[in-house]
């Protein structure tokens, strides 16, 4: 009766402590994992989980479940990995590009992870920063672009000398949050909307305004007037808006410290909020190599552990 699944699914709730985060971390619906794990306590006639107004809570039983599985999984991944090596060559290079300022957050758990999960592939960063590092691609200056897609795949590298359409790999969606000085006068409002922009000034990374989702999706669309100035470092901009220079828009991984810290103060976006989406983009040629859809595995694991409110996609 316990198979794979099941430990994929018993690590997933202890990770997340709640069935409706863990169903999405191992893409089910929150009533099959539910169903899942009921099949599973009635097989053995056992209970694994003690339910509460805070979440789950292992039993005896199913922390010797969970145990395996931490012990299992990491093993059956290191021999899928090196069932691809005996198949094929799989030593390479994968040079990294972002897009996303706030990525370099959580990059270097990634890149560790990925070196010792295919020590034979040199892993490297992309120096500089790069307002469309797509371009990047068609020269063979790098591999993967970490970031949104592009408006249209096709087009993005078709100067190159041989050219070659993109493809990516879905990695997360990440929800955008205003940043405002603590003394604000909109420091009360639940959430800001369009209007709460009208005439102050957006601080940004210093990336074109149709990759700045705040301008493109919330600004632009309700006629928005507002004056913006531009920062490469996440930490300036903070500086900025802590001292009333402005409004910033940015994800909430990458402000939570600040946020924390009482330095400056974030509130959601809208209605529903303002999201946005993380993808790995190649070539389809690279994009196709094992190492390749590893790394954007490595990418989703990481980040789901580590950071706080994404959504896998």
């Amino acid at each position: 009766m316990l198979e794979i699944r099941h430990l994929k699914s018993l690590k997933a709730i202890a990770e997340t402590g709640k069935l409706g985060l863990a169903a999405e971390r191992v893409f089910l619906t929150q009533s099959a994992l539910s169903h899942q794990i009921r099949a599973l306590e009635a097989h053995y006639a056992i209970t694994l989980f003690q339910r509460s107004a805070q979440g789950l809570r292992f039993t005896p039983a199913g922390q010797r479940l969970l145990d395996l599985a931490n012990e299992l999984l990491p093993l059956i991944e290191k021999s899928e990995r090196d069932l691809i090596r005996l198949k094929s060559d799989q030593s390479g290079e994968l040079r990294i590009v972002l897009e996303c300022h706030t990525c370099f957050d959580w990059l270097t758990p990634v890149m560790d992870a990925f070196r010792r999960a295919w020590p034979e592939v040199e892993i490297d960063l992309v120096a500089g920063f790069h307002s469309d590092p797509w371009h990047l691609l068609g020269e063979d200056k790098a591999d993967v672009v970490i970031g949104g897609l592009p408006n249209i795949l096709s087009e993005k590298i078709s100067n190159s000398n041989h050219p070659q359409l993109l493809n990516h790999l879905p990695l997360f969606k990440f929800e955008i949050m205003a940043v405002l000085p603590t003394d604000h006068v909109l420091r009360n409002k639940s959430r800001l909307t369009a209007q709460d922009f009208s005439d102050e000034t957006l601080i940004t990374y210093p990336v074109p305004e149709d990759r700045i989702d705040v301008i493109k999706q919330v600004l632009k669309p309700a006629e928005i007037h507002f004056n913006r100035r531009t920062a490469e470092l996440t930490i300036a901009i903070m500086q900025l808006v802590a001292s009333r220079r402005g409004l910033a828009a940015l994800p909430s991984w990458g402000i939570q410290s600040y946020v924390e810290h009482d330095y400056v103060l974030a509130k959601p976006i809208g209605a529903k909020g303002l999201w946005s989406e993380l993808y790995a983009i190649g070539t389809n040629e690279m994009m196709a190599r094992p190492y390749a859809k590893d790394l954007a595995r490595i990418i989703r694991d990481v980040c789901a552990e580590k950071l706080q409110g994404i959504k896998l996609l």
